[in-house]
């Protein structure tokens, strides 16, 4: 039987998520620890069904008002992007500049770290901003969009964590540092709970595709990191959810 203290302190940890990836204020942690902090990765999908709540309610709120989807979807997305304060965003940014403009594992990183918007990011974020406006559009219900939103938002988390199980973190300072290094198997598997209750309102073998998407763009990506840098950085994590969550959306439209 679970004690009341351990739920007390796994309520902690996933506020401490939630403080992490958004800008949603949660109360100070009196028994803070670093082993908390270490813990809290796990709970980043479930923090991205909170954050596609709040983007799926939005949508639904500006489709009411102004009866026009394409407005309904690009207010979503600033929901989601003021809640989040573009957090992931600004990795896949500092990732395109990174990438795209260092050869070195030394300068990608060097890149990486200066806060300044390059071209190659700038290009980058409007590409996938564009993106997921455009996927989201194109879907043909409401529904379709709110379990793209739902998926889109849990299944990236959880795939851009799992990198923590077999990549070195090969920069040790920065504002886009995760909150842990590494990840037992075991927290991964906790990690994507959430997804058991999409599953159960969802179309298996219609999900099929977007599985295999995923799969391949998970391992294409990690080997690519490898053979770029030797690893991963937060940016790179951040790079790695943006990318999942247009491949989801992608996914839905076929």
């Amino acid at each position: 039987m679970i004690e009341r203290h351990q739920i007390l302190r796994e309520w902690q940890i996933f506020l401490l998520a939630v403080g992490f990836l958004t800008r949603i204020p949660v109360p100070a942690d009196p028994d803070f620890s670093d082993e908390k902090l270490n813990g809290a990765s796990r709970y980043f999908p479930l923090v991205g069904a909170l954050v596609a709540a709040i983007s799926a309610l939005s949508f639904m709120l500006a489709s009411a008002l102004f009866d026009n989807v394409l407005i309904a979807v690009l207010l979503s997305m600033v929901a989601s992007i003021l809640v989040t304060g573009a957090f992931h965003e600004d990795g896949f940014a500092d990732s395109c500049d990174g990438f795209g403009g260092g050869w070195r594992p030394d300068d990608v990183l060097r890149i990486m770290k200066d806060s300044r918007i390059g071209s190659y990011g700038s290009v980058g974020l409007i590409m996938v901003l564009g993106l997921k406006a455009s996927a989201l559009f194109a879907l043909p219900s409401t529904l379709a969009l709110l379990s793209a939103l739902f998926w889109a938002h849990i299944v990236s988390r959880w795939l851009s964590v799992s990198y923590l199980l077999d990549l070195d973190y090969v920069r040790g300072d920065g504002k886009s540092k995760p909150l842990a290094t590494a990840m037992p198997l075991s927290h991964w598997l906790w990690a994507g709970l959430p997804i058991l209750a999409l599953l159960s309102f969802s179309d298996l073998p219609a999900l099929m595709p977007m599985f295999l998407a995923l799969l391949i763009f998970r391992f294409g990506y990690a080997a690519y990191l490898r053979r770029r840098i030797g690893g991963y950085t937060g940016d790179a994590l951040g790079a790695a959810q943006q990318i999942a969550e247009i491949v989801v959306y992608l996914a839905f439209l076929l």
